[in-house]
């Protein structure tokens, strides 16, 4: 093959051997919260680096002080641009009896039916090891067409977990001390495939992050549990106390934040982006099927719902913890309780002036209360346009025939910002994902047609930054 006029036919060619590939990564439980899990983690990065040399590339395992990364480099002609393709490897944790249909690291084919396309579950299939050979594969066949463009891929084990050591191991091998004697790691751009269409057959290119604060609130208020009999009424009971805080801090209707000064500083949506949000092909009602959520919350309409995504900050509440949980009612009160939240931020919110701004709040509302500082991601925001911008609207264009939508990302992706920093490199994102694809949740999956359209457009987006130079 030499040339891009029968990409489809030879994308489909590739089934066989892409299922094979991504049945044997999604049986690794590379949990990277987990620490008894450090020998599955290591088993993936020698698989990934494994499929790596077989496409041809030269590859390094870059220690980080935690987990590697691994960092495949084919053959380099100066004379070419240089990508650089990110993607993670590592995965949330997953339960059979959190409601899975088939066991999560178990990888199980459902075939195409209908309008249905052959679909695979397992935990990782969408997040982010789907894509992330899909990218690989679309490499491949960019070389075989002669795309001249040199092809690069930084693999991270750690994302799942705010990417602790991602920095220093980025850092070592820009500086040329990780790479066996090879050269620094240099780039002229990055490619992320971590991020979600709007909606299935509405492909979207996300340009901006959502940043990340997370945080915990404890309230102790005794040595130990105490019967509700003898003491109710009296004693103070955490997790009635924490739960009033919670209600002071937001409205769980309609997640509107009261905490003073959390809004100020956020960055206006322009009437462009707003115009571009209309163009997503974004609905409540096909977001809420796909999410199997049973109502949401209310909006003004599709477009104010997208935005309040995408383009809003958030405070939420993941769990509370305290008490007794078993079966029946035990009649204490409890001594201790921990309610863990987090905030989504966006430009040009600060996590660290946003913590100060809970932790006083708290303390005003609950004195003797703990408030903790987990971790901390900024948002992210490029701008549109440029040459890579438009050579990736063009491979979309090329490969699934529609216009594609320029979106933020509602989510965080911690080695966005350390790549711009270090590599001091554009990051563009070219992500495959659907809602109805389950990131984070149980039955998650991934489907050929994005998998092999994935292909087709990696590949022409490696030619369009080519011809681009």
């Amino acid at each position: 093959m030499n040339d891009l006029a029968d990409l489809k036919l030879h994308v489909q060619e590739l089934l066989p051997e892409f299922e094979e590939k991504l049945g044997e990564l999604v049986e690794i439980p590379s949990v990277s919260m987990d620490p008894a899990r450090r020998p599955q983690m290591d088993a993936c990065a020698e698989l990934a680096a494994r499929y790596l040399r077989e496409a041809g590339a030269r590859v390094d395992l870059i220690e980080t002080g935690g987990f590697p990364l691994v960092l495949g480099r084919f053959e380099v002609d100066p004379r070419l641009p240089t990508v650089t393709v990110y993607n993670h490897l590592d995965v949330q944790p997953a339960e059979q009896a959190d409601g899975w249909r088939s066991p999560p690291f178990q990888f199980t084919r459902q075939p195409a039916s209908g309008r249905q396309p052959l679909r695979w579950f397992a935990r990782g299939t969408t997040d982010d090891k789907g894509p992330a050979l899909t990218a690989l594969f679309g490499a491949r066949l960019a070389r075989q067409t002669g795309a001249p463009v040199n092809i690069q891929f930084l693999w991270e084990l750690e994302e799942e977990i705010g990417s602790p050591h991602f920095a220093a191991g980025l850092a070592a091998a820009v500086a040329g001390q990780a790479s066996g004697g090879r050269a620094p790691l240099a780039t002229d751009s990055v490619v992320v495939s971590d991020t979600i269409w709007t909606a299935a057959g509405h492909p979207s290119i996300s340009y901006g992050l959502r940043g990340l604060m997370g945080f915990t609130v404890a309230l102790e208020t005794g040595a130990k549990d105490v019967h509700s009999g003898t003491t109710g009424g009296l004693a103070r009971n955490p997790i009635a106390e924490l739960a009033a805080l919670i209600a002071e801090m937001f409205d769980g209707r309609t997640g509107k934040v009261k905490i003073p000064g959390f809004y100020e500083g956020v960055r206006r949506i322009s009437a462009a982006e707003k115009k571009a949000f209309g163009r997503a092909g974004f609905s409540r009602k096909r977001f809420a099927a796909a999410h199997e959520l049973h109502g949401l919350r209310k909006t003004a309409d599709d477009v104010s719902a997208l935005a309040s995504l995408i383009a809003a900050p958030t405070l939420e509440v993941h769990g509370i913890t305290g008490g007794y949980s078993g079966p029946g009612i035990k009649t204490i009160v409890p001594h201790r309780a921990e309610a863990k939240l987090s905030t989504r931020l966006v430009p040009d919110q600060k996590p660290a002036k946003v913590f100060q701004l809970i932790k006083r709040f708290v303390k005003q509302h609950l004195p003797d209360a703990v408030v903790t500082h987990e971790a901390s991601l900024e948002p992210y925001l490029a701008e549109i346009g440029g040459p890579y911008h438009e050579a990736a609207a063009a491979a979309v264009r090329q490969t699934f025939g529609k216009e594609p939508a320029f979106v933020r990302e509602g989510g965080s992706i911690g080695a966005v910002l350390t790549m711009q920093r270090l590599l001091k490199a554009p990051v563009i994102f070219l992500g495959l994902s659907l809602p109805e694809h389950g990131y984070h949740a149980v039955n998650e999956n991934f489907d050929w047609g994005q998998a092999a359209g994935g292909m087709e457009m990696f590949c022409r987006y490696f030619h369009q930054v080519g011809r681009a130079r």
